[in-house]
């Protein structure tokens, strides 16, 4: 079990901060106006309702890497249900809360459900006003240290899911971050293959440009697909490229 953190730095200073069955992608390299990659069960607008901005209540979207997935969890937005999907190497878990929500209290809860005939469990928290969300703790059956970067969407802040991949000279990894371009910030995790330690990473979103602390330009965004090629600190030339899926 492992415990984790929730979007950090610049994400967390900005946000006040469904169910995914599975992803297709429909690719066009024929028609020069169309993305080159998307996704086909992807919101191209918030799903959190106006009403929920300020509340603990509404939509939470995050990445997990251990192996590599998404998270979104549903707070009575618009409705009394409180459910969460996991995504985890493409395979889709629904989640179930029973814990109740109160209003103008912080809600803490265990959202379960079953991967591969086995439980799993997302202990989930957030504060009153919907700041800081985090995973405490997880147990995912194959997957025991999973780590999340997760946020708060808003009726005016979409939360974009890329998967992907980073490689350099002598070493390949996961590459995975959201994002809000209302907002100008991303985050995630970066995990070299074969490795357990795990990179969180924050920064800007400018322009399509998914811009690090440093100033680093790591990927640009064409429709929903994330490129990229930057020399990193060692002078080593590091490539990314992820996928939208959430």
């Amino acid at each position: 079990m492992k415990t984790i953190k929730s979007f950090k730095a610049v994400f967390i200073f900005s946000l006040l901060i469904f169910g995914v069955s599975s992803i297709f992608f429909s690719c066009s390299k024929d028609d020069a106006a169309e993305p080159p990659c998307s996704c086909a069960t992807c919101s191209r607008t918030p799903d959190a309702l106006a009403v929920n901005d300020a509340s603990a209540k509404g939509i939470y979207k995050g990445i997990v890497v251990g192996s590599s997935g998404t998270l979104s969890i549903n707070i009575q937005n618009g409705s009394n249900n409180i459910t969460g999907t996991l995504v985890i190497d493409g395979v889709s878990i629904a989640l179930t809360s029973s814990v109740t929500y109160v209003d103008g209290q912080p809600y803490l809860a265990l959202f379960t459900g079953t991967y591969n005939n086995l439980p799993v469990v997302i202990n989930f928290s957030v504060a009153v006003g919907g700041g800081t969300p985090t995973v405490i703790s997880s147990d995912i059956p194959g997957h025991p240290n999973a780590v999340f970067t997760i946020a708060k969407e808003t009726s005016t802040s979409l939360i974009e899911a890329f998967e992907g991949t980073y490689s350099k000279a002598g070493e390949t990894g996961i590459f995975n971050i959201i994002l809000s371009s209302g907002l100008g910030a991303w985050g995630g995790i970066a995990k070299e293959n074969g490795s357990s330690v795990v990179e969180e990473i924050n920064g800007t979103y400018v322009n399509n440009e998914v811009i690090d602390e440093n100033g680093t330009v790591v990927g640009v965004i064409t429709g929903d697909v994330l490129q990229g090629s930057f020399t990193d600190s060692s002078n080593s030339v590091v490539t990314t490229i992820g996928y939208r899926t959430l």
